[in-house]
């Protein structure tokens, strides 16, 4: 496959992590508007609700992504995500009840379910090995840009909060055209997804099956036995870390944090696009260190410093410490998480797996994935209420410093070995 053709498909499938990055952080630059619109301001348990429905949409997707993708190929469930994103981003800006809000951000979910699980495997399954780590972590790279479109989008169409008209309408009509924006995006990515092949990996187990005369696709029930035990917690493990290491409500809850820092609304806005800016450019520099350093280092370095840096951001807070040290140090996490824990997760989880049950163990990870991530968004503003914030980040240091112990202990290099060495090191 020449390279010009192997940057083009696997950029199309990483369009799944743009949409996958726009849908899941869109949501936090809207929060402060249809909060008040749909009368939650002061409901944290509905507060919760909204910013975790599409997450459970998320875990549905992940769920059957793996079994769908194993039996239809990788590529129809990717044109599915395109569809249920461009769904989504019309719908949840058009209804005016909390309830059909809360569908049409579930059916987006289901897109990144779907999304997040199968992206970074098609890539993993099209890429040389030589540059397999660089090529996976493009969907990393997209996401993180869809995470900044969110942020600008969010702050260009925010109006100024000072003013009463301006801030109603915000109330009214700000927060939909938040959501609306993906809609283009999401239609690009479906016309796109026309045009990318098969992956070689499916093709060739698909050519198997039918050797053998009979439907054999791996389950569930395969991936549970005790040859993959091992690397199946490590996949579980990795997943779960990369949300309850507490970077993502940065994102999600944007606003609880920087006011508790002391910023207004406005000021909100300028750190969140900060943030992402800081995210962009240190996910480029994992593009580097990814195949440089390798996995393992990069893992190692995400734990041990993020839970460094959450300690010293609890104890700011708890000295009531506001303004640019904390932006700082919320930077500072971010930086580290997008050279590291972002982009290395889906790798690891993209190459440790054997062919014959990938996409089915994909598939769970991603689900356990969500699963820390709903769980972690669903926590947050009842951990804020009842901790503060400086507990709430102290408890996610200590997340980090035992994720550390285990990743020393179990989290091999995987770096310049073909997926088959893989199997073989891993599985046997």
């Amino acid at each position: 496959m020449k390279r010009g053709f192997l940057y083009f498909i696997c950029a199309v499938s990483a369009m799944g992590g743009l949409l996958f990055g726009y849908d899941w952080v869109v949501i936090g630059g809207a929060k402060p508007f249809y909060e008040l619109y749909f009368g939650i301001a002061d409901s944290p348990l509905m507060q919760g609700v909204a910013m975790t429905t599409a997450l459970v949409g998320c875990l549905v997707g992940a769920m059957v992504a793996g079994a769908l993708a194993d039996r239809y190929g990788r590529k129809p469930l990717l044109m599915v995500s395109a569809v249920l994103f461009t769904v989504s981003a019309i719908a949840t800006g058009l209804f005016n009840e909390f309830t059909m809000f809360n569908i049409a951000r579930f059916i987006g979910g289901v897109g990144i379910g779907v999304a997040s699980a199968l992206s970074p495997m098609y890539i993993a399954e099209v890429s040389p090995t030589e540059i397999r780590g660089r090529m996976v972590s493009l969907n990393q790279m997209t996401i993180v840009l869809g995470i900044l479109a969110a942020q600008i989008v969010n702050l260009l169409l925010a109006r100024d909060t000072s003013i009463a008209a301006e801030q109603a309408w915000n109330v009214a009509w700000g927060w939909r055209w938040m959501f609306w924006a993906e809609t283009l995006p999401a239609a690009l990515f479906l016309l796109m997804s026309f045009f990318i092949p098969e992956s070689p990996v499916f093709l060739k187990l698909k050519n198997e099956k039918n050797e053998k005369f009979k439907h054999d696709e791996a389950g569930l029930g395969e991936l549970f036995q005790n040859k993959y035990g091992k690397v199946l917690l490590l996949g579980l493990v990795i997943a779960v870390f990369q949300q309850w290491c507490g970077t993502n409500v940065i994102f999600n809850y944007a606003q609880e944090i920087f006011v508790g820092a002391g910023f207004d609304v406005d000021g909100m806005f300028i750190n969140i696009v900060i943030t992402g800016i800081a995210n962009v450019l240190f996910t480029f520099v994992a593009l580097y260190t990814v195949e440089k350093w390798g996995r393992r280092t990069l893992m190692l370095i995400g734990a041990g410093g993020l839970g460094t840096i959450y300690a010293i951001l609890s104890f700011c807070y708890f000295r009531h410490m506001t303004g640019m040290p904390m932006v700082v140090l919320v930077v500072a996490a971010i930086s580290i998480y997008a050279m590291t824990l972002g982009p290395v997760t889906w790798t690891l989880l993209a190459e440790i797996f054997p062919n014959r049950v990938r996409g089915v163990a994909m598939s769970t990870c991603t689900f356990a994935l969500w699963v820390g991530c709903c769980t972690l968004t669903f926590s947050f503003p009842l951990m804020n209420s009842a901790l503060g914030s400086g507990g709430t980040f102290w408890i996610y240091s200590a997340i980090c410093i035992c994720a550390f112990v285990f990743l020393f202990r179990n989290c091999p290099e995987t770096k310049g070995k073909s997926l088959e060495e893989l199997e073989q090191e891993l599985v046997g």
